[in-house]
C-alpha cells in the first residue's frame, strides 16, 4: 500500500565504464554522492577503487527497493554485448541477444526434422 503522506524514495541503477573498459553495476539512493564515492575512491575494498577513472554512461530509476535490486542482479548476470547494446539504447540489439539461440528451442523446431 501507498502513503500519500510518506515521502517516496527513488533508487538508482546504474552502470560505470572503468578504467579497464570493464563494467561497475551498482545500486544507490543517492546518484551523485554515490558516483562522487567511486571517482574519490573513499571506499579502497571497492571494486572500482583501482580501476579509476570511472564514468557514468548508464543509469535507471525505481521507486520500490526490492524491484531495483532485482533488476541490479538481472543487469549483472547480462553479457559485456547485452550491456553495451542497453548502454546505447539499442533495443532492437538487446532484444535479438534476448532470444534463445539454442537450436533445441521451440523457435527451430521445424528445422530439426
Amino acid at each position: 500500500m501507498i502513503y500519500p503522506t510518506q515521502q517516496r524514495q527513488i533508487y538508482f541503477i546504474y552502470i560505470l565504464l572503468c578504467s579497464d573498459r570493464s563494467y561497475y553495476i551498482g545500486l544507490t539512493n543517492s546518484l551523485g554522492k554515490r558516483l562522487s564515492e567511486h571517482e574519490n575512491g573513499l571506499y579502497t575494498m571497492c571494486y572500482t577503487y583501482r580501476k579509476r577513472p570511472v564514468h557514468l554512461v548508464y543509469f535507471e530509476t525505481c521507486p520500490f527497493l526490492k524491484e531495483a535490486t532485482e533488476r541490479e542482479i538481472q543487469l549483472k548476470k547480462w553479457s559485456r554485448t547485452k550491456k553495451k547494446a542497453l548502454i546505447e539504447h539499442n533495443f532492437h540489439k538487446l532484444q535479438l541477444l534476448a532470444q534463445c539461440q539454442n537450436l533445441t528451442h521451440y523457435m527451430y523446431k521445424d528445422s530439426r526434422r
